[in-house]
């Protein structure tokens, strides 16, 4: 059968995925009574809604406080603003997830340093974490990318014996679980976006969670300009806030998000599962293993390593535009390392604390070769496949389409362009 990107008939004429966000009249429901309300969100901070959502979303996770904010990437700005990051500090990230990972400590006038994946996971590779830390050092930002965590365990072990604290980027990872410990609750603060591709999703909106009493009112306050109101004003000094609130409609719909949680976190674990057996029997393209510390998996992507061997040595992008072929979306570069990425554009004449480390700017540094990470450029341009989650919700019907899509490309591999 001749493949679709060369004439063929197409394995699925449409994408065989649920629609999504998904949406019920409880949802219907407590957005007209926000409407009705009149309290839309801004003053009081947190207002009712927000604080509602912040409350059970932290106790989901296992964390005992949570505060609602307009977006992830901002998430992640408070939470360092709450660590009292300062110019100068070094934060060390991973070089493949998105920009706002980095991009953060360089909005705190901080230092990103950037270390390479694990070839295992992508996630965050610990022994390059472990070598990166100077007295500089003030915070790590592990990613638990894709449908898989970082080995919370040795980076908990690397920064407790330092005193550093870990922010948990937990954008991908909403309802997983590592030991039964709810992302976000492992490390000092935990960050999420709702931002419109998410597990859960308001079309914008994000979280920060935590443990720590002072640490939650600082993280309220920051949000709120900088004020401290009854409930968040118990500590000292009085921080450089930015208006970051949730406005109640995003609640509204976010707590119906986490109502559903439970059920679609295992509709996408079974979906992988499945697919993961399926895609063994055809050979040639597996997801990534998954840490049997993972006790909860929230697969917001399934990452698969493509191997050109089982498809006559074909480059992968070849694979891949013969997979959108046959009515399956997948994508590669997804994401590539930061340096590479041109929204990461952080020069020094804007961000004076970077020229110590990287010259002119990370680019800068980038071009003239200083940066390598080769496990994360191996994954972006020539290895990982990427499929999005409303793949694995759709029942196994999906599955089958997608394995055979899989199977039919790999039967006709030399119709591919090597």
């Amino acid at each position: 059968m001749k493949l679709a990107i060369n004439g063929g008939t197409p394995v699925a004429s449409a994408p065989p995925r649920v629609d999504w966000p998904e949406y019920d009249d409880g949802d219907r429901k407590r957005l007209i009574e926000v409407l009705e309300s009149r309290s839309w969100g801004g003053f009081p901070a947190p207002a009712p809604r927000t604080a509602e959502f912040g409350a059970a979303f932290a106790a989901r996770h296992g964390a005992k406080f949570g505060v609602g904010v307009t977006n992830g990437s901002v998430t992640l700005e408070v939470a360092l603003g709450a660590l009292d990051i300062q110019a100068g500090d070094e934060v060390i990230a991973p070089c493949y997830t998105w920009v706002a990972t980095a991009a953060c400590a360089v909005h705190m006038n901080a230092v990103p340093v950037l270390v390479d994946v694990d070839p295992a996971t992508y996630c965050i590779d610990c022994d390059q974490v472990e070598a990166a830390i100077t007295e500089r050092t003030r915070a790590i930002i592990p990613v638990h990318l894709g449908a898989n965590m970082a080995d919370m365990d040795r980076l908990m072990a690397i920064a407790d014996k330092r005193g550093i604290p870990v922010i948990e980027d937990c954008a991908h990872a909403h309802g997983a679980a590592w030991r039964g410990r709810g992302a976000g609750s492992i490390g000092s603060i935990g960050s999420f976006s709702f931002q419109s591709s998410k597990l859960m999703t308001a079309g914008e909106g994000g979280a920060v969670i935590t443990s720590d009493g002072t640490l939650a009112q600082r993280l309220q306050s920051i949000v709120n300009c900088g004020r401290k109101e009854p409930g968040y004003d118990g500590f000292d000094g009085w921080p450089l806030g930015v208006n970051a609130r949730m406005t109640e409609f995003q609640a509204a719909v976010l707590i119906g998000q986490l109502e559903r949680l439970d059920e679609a976190t295992r509709r996408r674990a079974e979906g992988a599962a499945a697919l993961a057996r399926g895609l063994a029997e055809v050979g040639g393209l597996a997801p990534l293993s998954v840490d049997e510390r993972v006790t909860t998996r929230a697969a917001y992507q399934l990452v698969m390593r493509y191997d050109p061997s089982a498809f006559g040595g074909a480059h992968r992008d070849a694979f891949l535009r013969a997979l959108n072929a046959e009515g399956i979306e997948a994508y590669g570069p997804f994401y590539v390392p930061l340096p590479d990425h041109k929204l990461f554009n952080a020069e020094s004449r804007h961000w004076p604390m970077l020229r110590e480390r990287y010259g002119d700017g990370i680019k800068a540094a980038n071009a003239r070769g200083e940066l390598q990470f080769p496990v994360a450029a191996r994954a972006a341009y020539d290895e990982a496949v990427w499929l999005h989650y409303p793949y694995l919700m759709a029942g196994q019907g999906a599955i089958d389409t997608i394995v055979e899509a899989v199977a039919k490309i790999r039967a006709n591999a030399h119709e591919l362009a090597v």
